[in-house]
């Protein structure tokens, strides 16, 4: 996995009733077995299997993700644009329009209320390109630290795997997860030696945005 923000696809397509038509013909598309490339997400590639990416259907987004919107035949409303640290967006006759707290879909059915205004049954569609709220970090001795997208349910262990593996200085006994809870910074204590023997598995947490492990 490369040290870059991993783009991960998550595509909602809400199709506007047409008349006559039920709410049921709203539908949703979600490429969901895609892996990172240096040019997007290749959605030929299987991920890998401990990883239920079929999760990310329900996301919600966050600050510094990056939103593709898409408005059918109204190309000066479509655009790619960041979620705001304050959790909105801001678009064409819209303004602000809060995106934090959402998943893609909801966000969907938020920009076609509004522009129910100015056009007649808007079709919207909202892509997630880039998943930047959710983030884990591995540092000290490993192959490649740094920053790693947090994939549903990862664990510790797993999240060591996708770092390029130990340099022969790590002591592997000792690395701790890192975690702010109740405003206070928590070390839990992880042996990589009981972790792949199967002991203690109860240290191998799973992973929350945010948290540091530690490789001394």
């Amino acid at each position: 996995m490369r040290e870059s923000v991993m783009r991960l696809l998550v595509v909602v397509v809400l199709a506007s009733c047409l008349p006559g038509e039920t709410t049921q013909a709203q539908s949703a598309v979600f490429a969901s077995r895609g892996k990172a490339t240096s040019t997007g997400v290749s959605s030929q590639t299987t991920a890998p299997a401990e990883h239920d990416l079929t999760n990310f259907a329900e996301y919600k987004i966050g600050p510094e993700d990056v939103l593709k919107i898409d408005v059918w035949k109204e190309d000066q409303l479509s655009r790619t644009v960041p979620v705001r640290p304050d959790g909105k967006i801001t678009l064409p006759l819209l303004n602000d329009v809060q995106a934090a707290g959402l998943t893609p879909m909801q966000l969907s059915l938020a920009i076609r209320d509004g522009l129910k205004k100015y056009l007649n049954e808007p079709q919207v569609s909202v892509t997630v390109t880039e998943i930047n709220s959710r983030r884990i970090y591995v540092t000290g001795e490993v192959v490649r630290a740094g920053a790693y997208p947090l994939f549903p349910d990862m664990t510790v262990l797993q999240a060591l795997s996708t770092s390029g593996g130990f340099t022969q200085f790590a002591r592997v006994k000792s690395i701790y997860l890192l975690r702010t809870e109740s405003g206070k910074q928590v070390k839990h204590p992880f042996n990589y030696k009981d972790a792949i023997s199967g002991n203690k598995p109860q240290d191998n947490l799973v992973l929350e945005p945010g948290d540091v492990i530690v490789v001394p």
